[in-house]
């Protein structure tokens, strides 16, 4: 009931905005090219639980992905297309930002960490979580805080931005580390798993995700220092395209500044989820609360 109830109201909440019709101008760019082809294409991830991932019926199912499918259903109404279609096309990290960039996929949904650098690429939806970079290691490694790292192997996967830190605070505090790169997120953290690896830097948020769905989760331990500030997560789309950008902005204000956003982030945070029913434990923390109330895009960690 409690899914049927949040997918009712996210539809209802997504016909009532009003003003500022992207039909009230010529079409251009990514809206005019949706209108066009009567298709809006997701990227989308396969494994960045609770964000977006394969549940077992091989469905796109995750937190990110019921945001951008309610931005979906605003562009729906602002274009008047009630038969668009939604084109699913899977990302990794690697991949994400080219196939923005390029044009293949029209909204990027996933667990991706806005920051200056990116945004000179890509444009940004607001925030909509909030997470930090930490690694997680076996309980029975003896490692303690970041400095215990010291001379071991640990890996992070291609294309993130944990991969970047953790190769500065090597170089900074001369730490000595094995850094190894993996494909995606569950191929690292399987090399901790089977001790190819001491520790895998993630964020904290897809990192508990991991270790809620392994085999023996009492194993692990993630860690409490962190490699960053509190970063922002939000969906990529193209870059100077402010008609889209317009448009995608308004609606997740919408959604964020609604009582249906809290009912949205305790499905996926707070109560069990598919396919195991794992439940991830995490309530909405306050720097969180207050970016959703005063929903922004800004990159910049200290500004949380």
């Amino acid at each position: 009931m409690q899914s049927k109830y949040l997918k009712l109201g996210l539809f209802a909440l997504a016909g009532a905005l009003v003003g500022g019709s992207a039909m009230s101008q010529e079409l251009t760019g990514t809206l005019k090219k949706i209108k066009e082809t009567g298709t809006i294409t997701i990227g989308h991830r396969d494994a960045s639980v609770p964000f977006s991932y394969y549940d077992d019926k091989q469905q796109v199912v995750g937190y990110a992905q019921d945001i951008c499918m309610f931005i979906v259903n605003e562009i729906k109404n602002e274009l008047k297309t009630p038969d668009l279609k939604v084109k699913l096309n899977p990302v990794t990290s690697a991949t994400r930002i080219p196939l923005i960039a390029n044009g293949t996929i029209d909204l990027e949904c996933g667990s991706t960490t806005n920051n200056a650098d990116r945004q000179k690429q890509v444009a940004f939806t607001p925030t909509y979580y909030l997470t930090a970079s930490r690694y997680v290691s076996k309980k029975s490694s003896g490692i303690t805080d970041i400095n215990s790292l010291k001379g071991k192997t640990i890996v992070s996967t291609a294309g993130t931005t944990n991969l970047k830190q953790v190769s500065e605070a090597n170089t900074k505090l001369g730490l000595n580390l094995n850094i190894l790169s993996a494909k995606d997120h569950p191929e690292a953290f399987l090399m901790v798993e089977t001790g190819r690896a001491a520790a895998f830097v993630m964020d904290d948020i897809l990192l508990a995700g991991l270790v809620a769905s392994a085999k023996n989760p009492g194993d692990f331990v993630i860690s409490t220092d962190a490699f960053s500030l509190p970063e922002p997560y939000g969906a990529m789309m193209p870059k100077d395209d402010p008609a889209f950008k317009k448009a995608v902005d308004a609606a997740a204000a919408k959604l964020f500044k609604s009582p249906e956003m809290q009912v949205l982030y305790s499905k996926w945070f707070e109560k069990p989820i598919p396919p195991k029913g794992l439940n991830m434990n995490q309530p909405m923390s306050a720097p969180l609360k207050k970016a959703l109330a005063n929903p922004t895009n800004n990159p910049d960690p200290a500004s949380y």
